[in-house]
């Protein structure tokens, strides 16, 4: 079974089958909605306005109603990844106005512009960090440094790797063996503490033998 969809915004038709999502039929018919939660029910990025035909889409989930307000939804928004197409007939959708950029912005030059004002120990730790910089890259920066810079290339590069090992090591033990080991850590400090103790008694009980020989 199919229902009829008209896109009113961008007067487009078609038809979709019963069981499929607002989402799903939209992009069928060429038309892209974006879910900026990947379809979660995190977000309202997606909300359409269901002019006529709403009877034949299945109720508000929960997510809806805990995103759309009272308001909105009675005035007919639905999130297009929640609303499931129940029954034939025929669905008039308004999707949202899309807001035309003047012009398009590049994010690799409105970095590059950052990266030209961060101090040299920024610029340092972006490079270190960056996943898109190669390590071939980053030794290539180095050469062509002065001596001076290599330095604080080079101690960078040295904590910043000291603490990517610390946090693997911590991410992959088990809570298990977090325990046992802070457990372990209590009984060496306690073993320490004892053994401390009784070398200071034994000390004491020698003092006090030489003084009993000397009188």
């Amino acid at each position: 079974m199919e229902a009829e969809l008209i896109f009113e915004r961008e007067d487009v038709k078609g038809v979709a089958v019963v069981g499929t999502y607002l989402i799903d039929s939209a992009r069928r018919l060429g038309i892209e909605i974006i879910d900026e939660c990947g379809r979660l029910g995190l977000c309202d990025s997606c909300a359409v306005t269901i002019k006529n035909g709403a009877e034949f889409l299945t109720p508000p989930t929960k997510a809806e109603i805990e995103l759309l307000s009272d308001e909105r939804r009675k005035n007919g928004e639905r999130l297009s990844c929640q609303a499931k197409i129940e029954s034939v007939g025929e669905i008039v959708v308004v999707t949202k106005k899309k807001e035309a950029d003047s012009e398009p912005k590049d994010p690799n030059e409105e970095y590059r512009n950052e990266f030209t004002d961060f101090p040299l120990e920024k610029k340092i730790a972006n490079l270190l960090q960056l996943e898109a910089i190669t390590l071939s890259e980053t030794f290539s920066f180095i050469l062509n440094s002065p001596y001076k810079i290599v330095g604080k290339v080079m101690d960078v590069m040295a904590e910043f790797g000291l603490k990517i090992e610390d946090e693997t090591k911590n991410a992959t033990r088990p809570d298990e063996h977090k325990t046992q080991e802070n457990g372990d850590k209590s009984k060496k400090t306690e073993k320490s503490e004892k053994k401390t103790k009784h070398k200071s008694a034994e000390q004491k009980k020698s003092a006090d033998v030489k003084k009993e020989d000397k009188s």
